[in-house]
């Protein structure tokens, strides 16, 4: 065992991520059926999800304590803290996603006005951004990346590019969504529904992957926690106060 930590950390580290997390979601199928609907499916969320969003971390904390001990655990934190950037860098986590965002739901809306966000539709605009932001930072951000850029882009940074690490975290972060993806994904009946089940399952693959290698990118340039964090937290809050879907 010792030496297939040795050897293959950061495959072992995804093992671990998908049977926490996914151990989660598989929680649903109990209580529903797989795949469930929608609406069955968020009530069943706080339950689900905790696992699920912990999964990256906890199996970070895991591989770290594992290879590094206490030294490794207070390094993850001395990032995690480490504030004193660039104003460039600050910039891009902020803005670029939202920017990027904001521009394809314009050209989208060229197309179909079903495209129009929910933030410009909905009467309680405060709450929809105030819980955006909240679930970004907290769930989005802090719970996933102390495992992603935390321990795994670090790790592979050590052997490949920031293309090849991105593509490498992108590729398995696309694939750890699918399952609750397709868990929300099913009508009364139980049978699944592609047009709710596709278009997430582009989005994870064809959005995150791009979004990973920019995650690797920030935090090659900064080497702190901060910037993939506020990242990951402006796309997560983003997705919930904007309809990138058609509803």
């Amino acid at each position: 065992m010792r030496e297939y930590i040795k050897n293959s950390p950061v495959t072992l580290f995804f093992l671990l991520t998908f049977i926490i997390s996914w151990g989660g979601i598989l929680i649903v199928p109990y209580q529903t059926g797989i795949p469930a609907t929608a609406r069955q499916f968020d009530k069943l969320l706080p339950i689900s999800m905790i696992p699920f969003l912990l999964g990256p971390s906890i199996a970070g904390f895991i591989m770290i304590g594992l290879t590094k001990g206490k030294k490794g655990v207070s390094e993850l934190f001395k990032k995690l803290l480490k504030w004193c950037l660039g104003s460039s860098i600050y910039l891009i986590a902020l803005f670029i996603i939202p920017t990027f965002s904001i521009i394809s739901l314009l050209i989208l809306y060229q197309f179909s006005e079903v495209y129009i966000p929910d933030i410009v539709t909905k009467d309680d605009k405060t709450t929809l951004i105030l819980s955006g932001l909240i679930y970004g930072i907290i769930v989005g951000g802090l719970l996933e990346e102390l495992g992603w850029s935390g321990y795994a882009i670090p790790k592979l940074r050590e052997k490949y590019s920031v293309l090849k690490t991105g593509l490498i975290i992108g590729i398995f972060w696309g694939a750890w969504h699918f399952l609750p993806i397709f868990s929300g994904s099913g009508d009364s009946s139980g049978n699944l529904v592609l047009s709710t089940f596709l278009p997430g399952l582009f989005f994870h693959y064809a959005g995150l992957i791009p979004v990973r290698i920019l995650i690797v990118w920030l935090y090659d340039r900064s080497l702190s926690l901060i910037p993939p964090i506020i990242l990951h937290a402006t796309l997560t809050a983003f997705t919930l106060s904007s309809s990138i879907f058609p509803r």
